[in-house]
């Protein structure tokens, strides 16, 4: 059987969205969370100020692919004394997660102390009202399940993996969304595209086979980092049991504005949109520098995740 190791198709008109098509100077804008609300497409935009600290602007399109980005940031950094020493040098790399009828956002609280997990909600985006800081430091892309399982919030994170230490995905549980603990590893690196770290991309998406879920993978190269994607199926029922992943990259970048911008050789993606017709919309910043689309079929990257690695001879 022949498959597509490669199942994702760039949109025609990337990059959809740069620093031109923000509405005040900025720097840079990339690595975006996505969701549907109200019948619109939403992103939430990293955008990186001039200083190099990043906050959070909200965009919107009726179709998907044209955005209209809001005239003014939506989540800065926190003045609140419980906060602001954590989330002093910016508020990054968000995703969004709906959990009935609220809209939970997981982010990178970054200040002095190092890399954390914060999480807000939200029910109209236009309050946004902060949950807690879930994490201590040294630990970041988070992403949360859009259901309880077992009772529990589910959520997967990525400690350690910063100052050049190698970092493993792992998940772990909270009865409140404030309090977290029986943290496991999923995933560690291995030998090969993604030797250095990884890191959870986008929300669980639920599948008939499973918790459908893209990681990135990085691998130390001698001209720098360079970013991948690949992808991850949890069992339904205990997510800590892998059901498969690929074990090769489905996405890697290849166009001049994923090799070339403020960190080269990136495709990051936060967010992802499952159609009614089985259509996977991915939203990635690439290169620190712009936001790209790309869409591939839901059940070929779940087939991907199931091919055993001996049907894969290269990749032994």
């Amino acid at each position: 059987m022949n498959y597509n190791l490669h199942p994702f198709k760039r949109y025609g008109n990337n990059p959809i969205l740069t620093r031109e098509e923000i509405p005040y100077p900025i720097n840079t804008v990339f690595n975006a969370a996505a969701c549907k609300f109200n019948g619109e497409y939403l992103l939430l935009l990293r955008v990186e100020d001039f200083s190099g600290i990043s906050h959070l602007t909200l965009a919107r399109s009726r179709n998907g692919y044209d955005f209209s980005v809001d005239e003014k940031p939506w989540i800065v950094p926190s003045k609140d004394p419980e906060y602001e020493p954590y989330e002093r040098y910016g508020v990054e790399d968000p995703r969004i997660t709906q959990i009935d009828d609220t809209y939970y956002i997981t982010y990178t609280a970054f200040g002095p102390y190092g890399p954390r997990v914060g999480i807000g909600r939200t029910r109209d985006f236009v309050h946004f009202e902060r949950v807690c800081l879930a994490t201590e430091v040294e630990n970041k892309d988070a992403v949360l399940f859009p259901e309880k399982i077992g009772g529990y919030y589910v959520m997967i994170d990525r400690p350690s993996g910063w100052g050049g230490q190698q970092g493993s995905i792992w998940i772990q549980y909270s009865p409140d969304m404030i309090h977290w603990g029986r943290a496991k590893v999923l995933l560690s690196p291995e030998p090969g595209w993604s030797h250095a770290k990884l890191g959870i991309s986008t929300p669980p998406v639920k599948t008939d086979r499973g918790w459908l879920v893209l990681y990135h993978g990085v691998r130390e190269t001698g001209s720098g980092r360079l970013y991948r994607v690949g992808a991850l199926l949890l069992d339904l029922q205990n997510p800590e049991k892998i059901i498969g992943y690929t074990p090769h990259f489905l996405f890697g970048p290849e166009e001049t504005y994923e090799r070339t911008g403020d960190v080269p050789n990136v495709v990051f993606p936060c967010g992802a949109i499952l159609e009614d017709d089985g259509t996977l919309k991915v939203y990635y910043g690439a290169a620190d520098t712009c936001i790209a689309l790309a869409e591939a079929n839901v059940d070929d990257i779940v087939e991907l995740c199931l091919i055993e690695k001996d049907l894969l001879p290269s990749f032994k």
